[in-house]
């Protein structure tokens, strides 16, 4: 299909490059050179701009002079394949281009974007200037090298284009107001007029009428009704391990026809109408509508594509696709009331007891939330008393801004990971907030302006984790969804009731009626409480949206496996794996009676497989014209798995035999693409493909690009952007056609994972990579490609699902990271949704929030269950606006920033360079002390001074320059440093912070004490350790957990009694060299270690394989790698960096 529309938004469309990151606005303001967003046009903060020089040190990690590149050279283009970026000498580069954008569309800005705060002591200028400094002296204007704009939008990407091929399955009708083209409709359903200094959007139209039930279900998972006792107050408590996410979300209102959606925008010039934005699907009313254009209008739109048909008054006019976090418990005191149990594919069971990483990472609550009791009239979080404003966080949290000196105190690692900060709200507004595990800001307390979050010299974003899988989430089905008639905001606990039959929105300010059906409270059976309904209860909660929200009957759940046969496949022996695995789990597949299955082979041809019921057994068609792929049977490849099982499984039982022979070294895997693609574009489903070798046949073919001589010498980091645009033109057909691909990766060879990642990446998929795959040679990683299968093929999914995030009228999003097409300004496509996925957007403060006291977030995603039903899981997140740069710091969330750094990094990696990347990060730590140190600090104090909510940043910083996506000087493959890039742009945060700065246990004297007990089994706590040798012992052992992998570290003087009791060898020179699996000893001490260490795998969907290492193991310089804190030949240590940082804010 035709991919114009999607050339805008993705770095497609002629003259723009190809961005192999976050997909940006593309209807942002032209920023004006040296000008942020801000009302006052202050200087954005730019974390990339020149800075002095680095202190002599080890050569790689910082530059040695000035950077001088000239614009890169836009690398995209429709025809001929991706060509690196050139450099040529000569050329000072005076744009810098943004962050993860496309370089070529960078605007010009002033050389000081911001200006550097004088230094505290008088000292001569520098002599030379870094590449990637964040501001620069404005004393000494110098051109400026690319910046990261932290808090502002990118400039705008093109105008967008209307797509020629419309994707199948609704869109969401989600618009922003201003780009509505739609004069609003005269009727006679008015709400109450809203005040004139809130009113910003255009009137929704009403439409006829539509029966009222008085009758609402709620559903909670489980199959009985929860008790009806009250719950204790939810409140943070971080040793205790977490309870399941709260209820959260309002229930989407019916309402006249569908008003433009989408987050709010302060710009004063409205974006051009997008194809895809509107309900109909077109900007002019020439373009017939089609069932993909009205994906999320599935629930936005119900009755009527185009929106201008009779629509029930309150008709579920708009549903947000957006990815639904995990929800809190609910309320303490409410009581949830009679929720129907969940679909079998939705039934959650109980989260297993949390690790302490993400333990601290998520802060848990405690049993649940009060109530929020809303007074009729009461001050709802847009009233709020002066008193909320003037609460300082310096006196309610004086333990985040109490002043470190990271010089002389050493040991700042806490023994258990520092849990997410509690935002400073009123107690009864805390209780019920969106669990942090779901949604997270970078900082707790949003600053009142643009020129004051620039000041503070941190970056604004928000992390989700919207479909994770909860043990608790309040499922609603109900006749009315409540949203806002101007934003289309769902009602959530943070909007105001002035009366009975009033709400105003906690977005965009507007007054709305409560329709009649909101009036009756099914929990407590009384009528007249609207603010006590479940939807004004929970911070999280999902929605089953009616048969209205549908123009088409929900899509099945479909199953496409694309095997790689070839000889190569074949000696890696992952084939016999899989189909074992299949067969053990084609049960557990999620879906219903409608549940379709296929399987396609290839080696230089392509192989399918009719399995039609009626058959004795599979038949093999070979297509052999790669060039020209057409399917043979389109009928009877894709077939009912309830009724052609037994074919099914006499398929994968012969498979592995079928090959085993074969001499075919060649991989048309391109071709073997497009004939998945032509059998799924009708009904749309998820693609599977499972590839050993770089593709070296037919379309999509690529060349080795890794020279191995050049991993460990050179400064900078080549063939980071894909080889060829065939990949990712592919994805964006997926994903028009609701197709998202997942790749799996199990070779010893170089693959082009920048590449072929682009497949998953565009298409919402995932990545699974499996470097030296073989079932010989490589148990460890059998092992793990059996979990992370089993995983994969039976943990929930959603279909055709749509997302969009919403934020306060003032707020504004400018950049998305993770795997997706961005669709239209602000809606995420997202043919498949798995509870494995995280994602993150950047933000600016486009408005002065002078007259707020509190902002909201909303997070909203439609997808089709795995059971045919169209649900809605909406998350709600309130946080203070403040106006000191004191009460900014001191909500500072450390782990979420460099969180978002990190994805910042990744896309920074791609379009200009790995050294720009690297100073950039190091220049985020060196700014945001220099920030503390000049406008928070009193009194000047000598030493590397910080607030103890950002005591780690400086070492979180470092890790993530020695992690293996952006580290130098060491010898590391090109598609393990693509692939941990990945990860830290897909992983949810709490998984992704593990890669960065991995725990560190001693487990040789584990004991009970301070044990968990969970499940009748005793789970030790040991101590998490410095990331240091000087930590290590050789009496003793110890364990690394780096999130995805795993070290057990056994010293060579090791006491016998735990080489005996634990591992069941006499000595240490009887450890084998290749031990991943720990043996099942009858021992207190064995029961201890792999309890510890299964608990610890509980804690992640995916399975971190275990290294048992000694001295002499291979692996040993792995595991020293990750000793952060130590210097090694091409990085500085801990203590070497923070001299370093000192010495750059003492300028």
């Amino acid at each position: 299909m035709s991919t114009a529309g999607f050339n805008s938004q993705n770095g497609t469309g002629t003259g723009q490059s190809y961005a192999n990151g976050p997909s940006q606005n593309p209807v942002a303001p032209q920023q004006l050179p040296g000008v942020g967003y801000g009302m006052t046009h202050q200087p954005t903060y730019n974390p990339m701009q020149a800075k002095a020089p680095p202190p002599p040190g080890p050569p790689g990690l910082y530059p040695s002079g000035p950077y001088q590149p000239v614009t890169p050279v836009c690398s995209y283009q429709p025809g001929p394949p991706l060509t690196s970026y050139p450099s040529p000498s000569g050329q000072s580069l005076l744009t810098r281009p943004l962050m993860g954008g496309p370089l070529s569309h960078t605007p010009p800005q002033s050389a000081s974007p911001g200006p550097r705060l004088p230094p505290a002591q008088a000292t001569p200028p520098p002599p030379a200037v870094s590449s990637t400094s964040y501001y620069t002296n404005p004393q000494q204007p110098q051109p400026m090298a690319p910046a990261w704009q932290y808090n502002t939008a990118p400039p705008p990407m093109g105008q967008p284009t209307s797509i020629n091929t419309h994707p199948r399955g609704p869109v969401a009708s989600h618009v922003n107001p201003a780009a509505s083209s739609t004069p609003p409709l005269s009727t006679a359903y008015s709400p109450a007029p809203p005040p004139p200094h809130v009113s910003h959007s255009v009137p929704q139209p009403p439409g006829p009428g539509m029966p009222r039930s008085p009758l609402h279900g709620y559903t909670q998972p489980g199959t009985a009704p929860p008790p009806m006792t009250p719950m204790a107050p939810h409140t943070y408590q971080p040793n205790r391990a977490p309870y399941g996410p709260p209820p959260t979300g309002p229930p989407p209102t019916m309402k006249p026809a569908p008003p433009p959606i989408g987050p709010p925008m302060a710009n004063a010039t409205p974006p051009p109408p997008m194809a895809d934005a509107q309900c109909g699907g077109a900007v002019n009313s020439t373009l017939p509508p089609t069932e993909h254009d009205c994906q999320e209008g599935d629930i936005e739109c119900p009755g009527n594509v185009a929106g201008n048909g009779p629509q029930a008054p309150n008709s579920y006019n708009h549903v947000d696709n957006k990815m639904a976090g995990p929800h809190q418990p609910g309320p303490p005191g409410r009581h949830l009331g009679h929720y129907p149990s969940l679909p079998p594919g939705y039934q959650t069971t109980s989260a297993p007891a949390m690790h302490p990483a993400i333990q601290a990472a998520t802060q848990p609550y405690t049993q649940a939330p009060q109530p929020y009791q809303q007074p009729l009239g009461g001050p709802g979080p847009a009233q709020l008393s002066p008193s909320l404003a003037a609460m300082s966080l310096q006196s309610s949290t004086p333990e985040a801004l109490r002043v470190v000196n990271l010089l002389q105190e050493r040991n700042l690692l806490p023994p258990i990971p520092i849990p997410a900060p509690t935002p400073c709200l009123q107690q009864d507004l805390q209780k019920i907030n969106c669990n942090p595990e779901v949604f997270r800001s970078t900082l707790t307390s949003i600053p009142q302006t643009q020129s004051l979050l620039n000041k503070a010299k941190m970056p604004l974003g928000l992390l989700l984790h919207p479909f994770k899988d909860l043990s608790q989430l309040p499922v609603v089905t109900s006749s009315t969804i409540v949203r806002c008639r101007s934003c289309r905001t769902y009602i959530n606990p943070f909007v105001s009731f002035l009366d009975q039959r009033r709400w105003k929105c906690n977005l965009c300010h507007r007054v709305n009626d409560v329709p009649e059906e909101f009036m009756y409270n099914p929990v407590s059976r009384s009528y007249g409480e609207p603010h006590k309904r479940p939807e004004v209860q929970n911070a999280t909660i999902e929605f089953i949206a009616p048969s209205e929200y549908m123009l088409r009957p929900p899509q099945p759940a479909v199953y496409l496996f694309i095997l790689d046969v070839s000889h190569n496949a074949v000696e890696t022996g992952y084939l016999s794996v899989f189909c074992q695995s299949l067969l053990d789990n084609i049960d557990a597949l999620p879906g219903d009676s409608r549940t379709k299955v296929g399987f396609v082979t290839f080696d230089s041809t392509i192989h399918f497989y009719n399995l039609q019921e009626g058959l004795s057994q599979p038949q093999m068609l070979i297509v052999s014209d790669i060039e020209d792929i057409f399917l043979p049977t389109p009928d009877s490849l894709l077939v009912n798995l309830n009724e052609c099982k037994e074919l099914v499984q006499d398929l994968l039982k012969s498979l592995p035999t079928l090959f085993e022979k074969t001499m075919e070294t060649q991989s048309a895997l391109g071709s073997a693409l497009q004939a998945a693609y032509k059998l799924l574009l009708p009904t749309g489903g998820r693609m599977s493909v499972f590839q050993t070798q770089l593709p070296n046949l037919g379309v999509g073919t690529l060349q080795s690009r890794e020279d191995p001589n050049q991993r460990a010498n050179a400064k900078d980091v080549q063939h980071l952007s894909p080889a060829t645009d065939f990949y990712k033109k592919l994805a964006l057909d997926c994903s028009g056609q609701q197709v998202a691909v997942d790749l799996f990766l199990l070779s010893s060879q170089y693959c082009d994972l920048a590449s072929l990642g682009c497949i998953s990446r565009y298409s919402a998929g995932s990545v699974y990579y499996y470097p030296s795959y073989h079932h010989q040679h490589n148990p460890a990683q059998v092992e793990c490609f059996q979990k992370d299968l089993k995983r994969y093929l039976t943990r929930k999914i959603g279909f055709e699902a749509v997302m969009r995030i919403r934020c306060t009228k003032g707020l504004s999003i400018h950049t998305f990271h993770g795997n997706f097409f961005v669709r239209s300004t602000d809606l995420l496509s997202l043919p498949n949704v798995n509870p494995d996925a995280g994602f993150a957007v950047q933000m600016s403060i486009e408005e002065n929030l002078d007259d707020m006291q509190v902002v909201s977030f909303q997070a909203a995603l439609l997808y089709t269950s795995s059971k045919g039903e169209r649900r809605i899981r909406v998350h709600t997140l309130c946080l203070p606006v403040v106006n000191s740069l004191s009460d900014i710091f001191a909500g500072a969330d450390v782990q979420a920033i460099t969180g978002l750094l990190a994805c910042m990094a990744v896309d920074r990696s791609a379009t200009a360079s790995m050294g720009d990347a690297r100073d950039a990060m190091t220049n985020a730590a060196i700014d945001s002390l220099t920030s503390f140190r000049q406008s928070v600090l009193t009194i000047q104090q000598p030493g590397l001074l910080a607030p103890a909510c950002l005591r780690l940043f400086p070492l979180f910083i470092l890790a993530l320059l020695k992690q293996k996506a952006f580290r130098t000087g060491t010898s590391t493959r090109l598609d393990d440093r693509l692939f941990a890039m990945c990860q830290l742009k897909y992983q949810p945060l709490v998984y992704s912070m593990l890669m960065i700065h991995p725990a560190l246990y001693r487990v040789d004297d584990l004991t009970d004490e301070g044990a968990l007990n969970i499940n009748e089994r005793t789970i030790p706590q040991p101590r998490v350790l410095q990331l240091s040798v000087e930590k290590l012992s050789r009496e003793a052992a110890f364990l690394m957990d780096a999130g995805t992998v795993m070290y057990l570290w056994i010293g060579r003087n090791c006491h016998p009694n735990f080489l005996t009791q634990v591992l069941g060898v006499p000595s240490y020179a009887a450890v084998p060299d290749n031990l991943y699996l720990l043996p099942e000893l009858d021992t207190a001490e064995s029961q201890r270690t792999r309890a510890f260490i299964g608990w610890l795998r509980d804690q992640r969907p995916f399975f971190p394989s275990l290294h048992v290492i000694r001295d002499e193991s291979q692996l040993k310089p792995t595991f020293m790698q990750n000793m952060i804190e130590d210097r090694t030949e091409s990085a500085l240590s801990y203590y070497e960096f923070l001299l370093h940082l000192q010495q750059q804010i003492s300028k």
